[in-house]
């Protein structure tokens, strides 16, 4: 069986854990050392912001179309290899780039070629992913577990970018070349992953069973506020999209400036990571989770509205900080909810409304900003977020009112 752990343990001393974190790390890693290094390409090769937008097109149409399915694959065979087989498709998708990068042969069709094949293997590797979560954290440690793992993306999403330009600089095949070692890693580390618990009934092959998953989630109001709530603080807190012009127009920063509050969200994320990991929320879970979210939309406002740029860096961290919290929460809350024979499912719907929010969040920010101006838009989506926390925690009294992330530790 998998160890027991004690609420003072280091989820790290438990070894399919850490096979597991340090492959997803691996993971994320090249795949945000590819996103800098194809935007660059393809503009390079283009010149075209038509041409880059596509990019995002044509990796989330296969998400979009395969989310279901790639669901309902995780709960009918082998999570391990699932991932093991996706992490492989990628690392050839990479090998490709690399071998036409370094030849000098690679074409823009080629390019959306690869950036497909990442796309689809996106979309199946987040619900297995996601569904082996809580079979490798030790018991009682779903918590801790999840704040370590969602910190070391964190570090992904800072690093893994800063490391994809660098290697873009030496050569345009060196980042592609890295990322194929570290998708090639990553099954391996996978492949040492030993789980001490039975694996879950395979789900039918059914039409109805592979949407169970959205029947699953309308019928239980704890996950489908949850869910919804995320749905909606993304789609209205998309405020990324506007730093480039509170950078130069508001704040009147050069492009390290960008850079600095590009990276301020991140950098309080993981400083809150760090403290979760240590102090858990043992109480009143599903209010700090309400709270959290309108401390989210509090720290937009004040974004909005700041002339300084160390206030908009403040308003930032505190927003990560405030995010990591409400990630944690749900997290746990969305798997502790749902049986394992479910997750792979119910982790592909809410893989497919965190991925649709985020688009349609950028996009959002982008046109309430070209209607009102970006200080406008930026407020109207932090007041919307603290009015949708309000709403959500009158609507869904039974998740305000959630207690304990964690089940009781087996004695």
């Amino acid at each position: 069986m998998t160890p027991i752990a004690r609420p003072w343990q280091n989820p790290f001393a438990n070894r399919p854990f850490l096979f597991y974190i340090t492959a997803r790390a691996g993971s994320e890693f090249a795949y945000q050392m590819g996103v800098v290094a194809v935007g660059w390409q393809v503009y390079a090769l283009t010149g075209s912001a038509f041409d880059l937008g596509l990019v995002g097109l044509v990796q989330f149409i296969p998400t979009l179309l395969l989310t279901f399915v790639a669901g309902h694959t995780a709960d009918r065979h082998d999570r391990v290899r699932v991932v093991q087989l996706c992490q492989l498709t990628e690392a050839v998708a990479a090998a490709f780039l690399a071998a036409g990068s370094f030849g000098g042969w690679l074409t823009l069709p080629e390019i959306y070629a690869a950036v497909v094949l990442f796309g689809i293997a996106s979309a199946f590797i987040s619900p297995a992913n996601s569904a082996l979560l809580p079979a490798v954290a030790p018991d009682g440690q779903l918590q801790k577990a999840t704040a370590m793992f969602t910190g070391m993306l964190q570090l992904a999403v800072i690093c893994g970018p800063a490391l994809g330009g660098l290697a873009y600089a030496v050569a345009p095949a060196a980042p592609y070349a890295i990322m194929t070692i570290l998708w090639l890693i990553a099954p391996l580390l996978n492949g040492a992953i030993r789980i001490g618990r039975p694996p879950p009934a395979k789900a039918p092959q059914t039409l109805s069973a592979l949407f169970a998953g959205v029947g699953f989630v309308r019928r239980n109001p704890a996950i489908l506020g949850t869910i919804s709530l995320d749905l909606f603080a993304v789609l209205l807190g998309g405020v990324t999209a506007l730093l480039p012009i509170y950078a130069r127009d508001i704040l009147h920063t050069g492009p390290w400036g960008l850079g600095v509050l590009r990276g301020a969200s991140a950098i309080g994320a993981l400083l809150m990571t760090a403290f979760l990991a240590r102090h858990t929320i043992q109480r009143r879970a599903g209010l700090r989770m309400f709270q959290s979210v309108i401390v989210f939309g509090l720290g937009i406002i004040v974004f909005a509205i700041s002339p300084w740029l160390w206030l908009s860096l403040l308003a930032l961290a505190v927003m990560g900080a405030a995010d990591q919290v409400s990630v944690v929460i749900r997290v746990s809350l969305v798997q502790l909810a749902t049986p394992d024979a479910m997750r792979g499912r119910v982790g592909a719907v809410n893989f497919l409304f965190i991925n649709t929010s985020s688009q349609l969040g950028e996009f959002e920010s982008g046109m309430t900003a070209a209607l009102f101006g970006a200080m406008p838009a930026a407020l109207i989506g932090g007041i919307g977020t603290v009015i949708v926390a309000l709403l959500w925690m009158r609507f869904f009294p039974m998740l305000r009112n959630v207690e304990r992330l964690e089940p009781e530790v087996p004695a």
